[in-house]
């Protein structure tokens, strides 16, 4: 096998492509080998005419024994392909610690990285399980995304840690990098690897670290190494070689309050503290809002939504990781003066506790409801209802695609055959790839 097959490079077609930005340092390298070969040739000529050197090695090094248009064509292509060569191995060498996952050429990984950062600038606004979806199907369009992830978490592995260290609750951070980062499938095992039974303490047999995703320890150790959870985050987007970012909508430690609305006839309106308590409070939810109230937004989340091509809210629990972003002031005040265009994914599925018999319309009125005019402009809404509630061993019940009147609503198929509680990846990002051509 000869070198150039070694590599899988002169089959490659990416490397003549447009963008790659390969071609023109070939040609620059080529100019400077020639300029080089200019003055190698001046110095064979002086030292003939010094009488320095003999007729033999004069003809030898000269190639007079061939044709005219041959003394011309040869070193240029033997010249050309020593440099390539060279170019080949130099570059194989710098980049093998950064191919792309599987048997990836290195001409389709500098493509691949090229190409995905000339990709549109996308920002993605949610949290929980459902934008992880979103952001697996991004990532092969674009490294120019920032997912904007709440703060108001309180429940298992992060809440544990919210109350235990100070921290702020990493658990949806971490699905988000898991998403993002270059080999999805063993990073999403590691990161949300859990301490089970198998973690036992001597005294009672229960360990601290049981339930504790690894991610959310990873994210702990790393703000006290990094000394905040903002640094945190860009150390764990370098170390995992995360494609885009993920960042909270503020730094202040937020509790997610719920005005919610008893069933019977007495309607009794609850308080409920706490973003983990409000699924189980059983009844309509009225009104969420932050405490404290007037939080400042993260600066890098403004900037980012006020550079973007286009802004995604959801998919993602309506009231415990939509909303509780969208409460924060700054950020909305950005959403309406960007010129990004706006869409909100509504879920394709209710969700017990939040959203029991929710329209399209009905979560849009929530949003609107509580944010104001001007934050979305466009909802994407799912169309296929034809999948059997109890697929995938579930009970879905279909958000019904009910236009609001505030907005206007396009539908399609959006769903995950296999699971039609959830979006499917290539679908979404299809759509909304079609909405930035």
């Amino acid at each position: 096998m000869s070198m150039l097959q070694k590599f899988r490079l002169l089959p490659s077609r990416h490397w003549l492509r447009v963008g790659i930005g390969i071609k023109r340092w070939l040609l620059l390298l080529g100019l400077g080998a020639a300029v080089s070969g200019m003055g190698v040739v001046y110095l064979i000529l002086v030292l003939r005419r010094a009488g320095l050197m003999s007729s033999g090695v004069y003809n030898v090094l000269t190639i007079q024994f061939l044709p005219v248009t041959l003394r011309i064509l040869l070193p240029l292509a033997i010249g050309g392909l020593l440099i390539l060569l060279a170019v080949i191995k130099i570059g194989s060498t710098l980049v093998a610690p950064f191919r792309l996952e599987g048997d990836t050429s290195m001409a389709e990984s500098l493509y691949e990285f090229s190409r995905q950062g000339r990709g549109p600038h996308i920002v993605a606004i949610g949290g929980g399980t459902g934008m992880p979806a979103l952001l697996r199907g991004l990532r092969a369009y674009t490294r120019n995304i920032t997912a904007v992830v709440t703060v108001a978490d309180d429940g298992g592995s992060s809440g544990r840690l919210r109350r235990e260290l100070g921290l702020l609750p990493p658990g949806d951070f971490r699905n988000n990098i898991a998403a993002l980062s270059r080999d999805e499938a063993l990073m999403t095992q590691l990161l949300q690897y859990r301490f089970g039974q198998g973690a036992v303490d001597a005294a009672d047999g229960r360990s601290e670290l049981t339930g504790h995703a690894f991610g959310n320890l990873l994210l702990a150790a790393l703000t006290g190494i990094m000394g905040s959870f903002d640094e945190a985050l860009l150390a764990a987007e370098r170390v995992l070689a995360v494609r885009g970012r993920v960042l909270p909508s503020t730094l202040t430690a937020v509790t997610l309050v719920a005005e919610v609305v008893t069933a019977g006839s007495e309607r009794l309106v609850r308080r409920i503290v706490g973003e983990s308590a409000i699924p189980k409070a059983g009844g309509k939810i009225q009104r969420v809002s932050l405490e404290p109230p007037h939080v400042r937004a993260y600066p890098p989340t403004v900037r980012a939504i006020l550079q973007a091509d286009l802004i995604i809210i959801g998919p993602g629990s309506l009231y415990t990781s939509i909303l509780p972003n969208l409460l924060v002031p700054d950020l909305v005040q950005a959403l309406r003066r960007t010129y990004a265009r706006k869409v909100y994914v509504c879920n394709l599925a209710t969700q017990p506790g939040e959203t029991d018999n929710y329209t399209v319309a009905d979560h849009v009125e929530a949003i609107l409801r509580h944010t104001g005019p001007g934050v979305i402009d466009l909802v994407l809404a799912n169309s296929n209802l034809s999948i059997p509630p109890n697929t995938g061993g579930g009970q879905t019940i279909y958000v019904q695609p009910v236009a609001p009147t505030q907005v206007e609503m396009q539908t399609t198929d959006l769903v995950d055959e296999a699971h039609p509680w959830r979006h499917d990846s290539l679908k979404l990002t299809r759509v909304i790839m079609a909405l930035l051509n």
